[in-house]
């Protein structure tokens, strides 16, 4: 007789939940938890925050001044300025425009250059400098990477920073990047710097 009651309560408690579940007028609470099954067996992926996209910043300090705007080819092999050229004073502090890994650091022409990968696979280029970094490192957006040190041959005899940067094999203005507040850049004209790049 044991065993048989034991059976009927289990099935007397099955039925009654059974009945509970599905009786007419009865309200259920279904709380959805990220990750979980439903009672409907659907599972329910964890939201996350869509990723961020990289902030850029100008890589030198103060007002900027434009000597050489960016200035593509009209066609593809043609003479053109694939960066900016912005006015700098020697040794002055060349930060990175933003959070990246540093995928050159070394000497072309026999000037410093610096290219740093970011997220989202824009890589930004950064010449001539005095390089104080080195290749495979992690940097910071901001983090100092060099000084200004040599000359850029489209700046003439002025010091001047080249900063491009590009996404695969195409060049992009450095510029577009920004966020940057009314007044924080200004071109120069060429009659006030002195000479006009080739």
């Amino acid at each position: 007789m044991k065993p048989f009651s034991m059976l009927t309560t289990k099935a007397v408690a099955a039925i009654l939940l059974a009945a509970a579940v599905t009786a007419p007028g009865m309200r259920r609470r279904v709380v959805d938890i990220p990750g979980s099954v439903t009672p409907a067996g659907s599972v329910i992926p964890a939201r996350s925050a869509p990723p961020a996209l990289p902030r850029y910043e100008l890589p030198l300090a103060g007002r900027v001044v434009i000597r050489t705007p960016f200035s593509p080819p009209s066609v593809k092999y043609r003479a053109g300025h694939l960066g900016v050229d912005l006015a700098a004073s020697l040794d002055e502090p060349v930060r990175a425009a933003s959070a990246g890994t540093v995928t050159f650091a070394g000497q072309v022409a026999g000037r410093g250059v610096v290219v740093i990968t970011h997220p989202g696979g824009i890589r930004t280029e950064y010449e001539p400098l005095a390089v104080l970094v080195r290749t495979g490192r992690l940097v910071g957006g901001g983090e100092l990477i060099g000084r200004v040190h040599g000359a850029h041959p489209a700046c003439g005899p002025a010091l001047c920073l080249h900063w491009g940067a590009r996404r695969a094999s195409t060049y992009l203005d450095p510029m577009s990047l920004l966020r940057l507040p009314l007044g924080a850049v200004r071109l120069l004209p060429w009659a006030a710097s002195g000479d006009r790049p080739p």
